[in-house]
């Protein structure tokens, strides 16, 4: 019906732990993630208040994190991990919040650019085994609408051989595609209960 509102109940700490499979009390907000993160002068807010945001169950705070820049500037360089004096997985949950967030349309307005990349990204994956940069450049470019921005760098990256035009495939593309399928089961599940 148009213009009726979507329902949509919170998201919890309960679901973020559960889809996660990890532990948000694990996290005694020491600040070490925050300080050796290479990404947080471009974040709105720091890797360890997200950690906090989700660890206290509001849900305002956790739409705030769901809404933020920062889950999105996340390079998965996995240094907040390796420093976390409580081996809390912090680059895990930043997957697992990006994933709500692209489920529940609560992406940043900022960060539209990057969940079409990740989309694109997680498409090629899924095809081919592996990340292919023409099809990745393609299907960015169509799903951001952004077709002009580094289109100059394009011939040089042809002529270096950095581009190819046929996408390769793994031999275990199969495998690749039924864990996609799995993962893809299970959240259906979850949505269920």
């Amino acid at each position: 019906m148009p213009g009726k509102k979507i329902e949509r109940r919170p998201v919890s700490k309960d679901e973020i732990e559960r889809r996660g499979g990890f532990r948000l009390a694990d996290c005694y907000q020491c600040g070490k993630c925050s300080a050796g993160c290479p990404m947080t002068d471009y974040m709105d807010l720091l890797p360890h208040q997200i950690v906090r945001f989700c660890q206290l169950d509001s849900p305002e705070l956790i739409e705030k994190a769901l809404r933020s820049r920062t889950i999105w500037l996340c390079v998965s360089c996995e240094t907040c991990s390796a420093r976390c004096p409580k081996d809390f997985d912090i680059a895990h949950l930043m997957d697992t919040l990006r994933e709500i967030a692209l489920e529940r349309d609560l992406t940043h307005p900022d960060a539209d650019n990057i969940a079409a990349f990740h989309s694109v990204f997680m498409w090629s994956v899924e095809k081919t085994g592996r990340l292919n940069e023409f099809p990745l450049a393609v299907g960015y470019k169509l799903r951001s609408m952004d077709f002009f921005t580094d289109v100059m760098r394009f011939p040089k990256m042809v002529l270096n051989r950095k581009i190819h035009f046929l996408p390769t495939r793994i031999k275990g593309v199969k495998a690749i595609k039924e864990i996609f399928r799995k993962c893809r089961e299970l959240e259906n599940n979850e949505g269920r209960s």
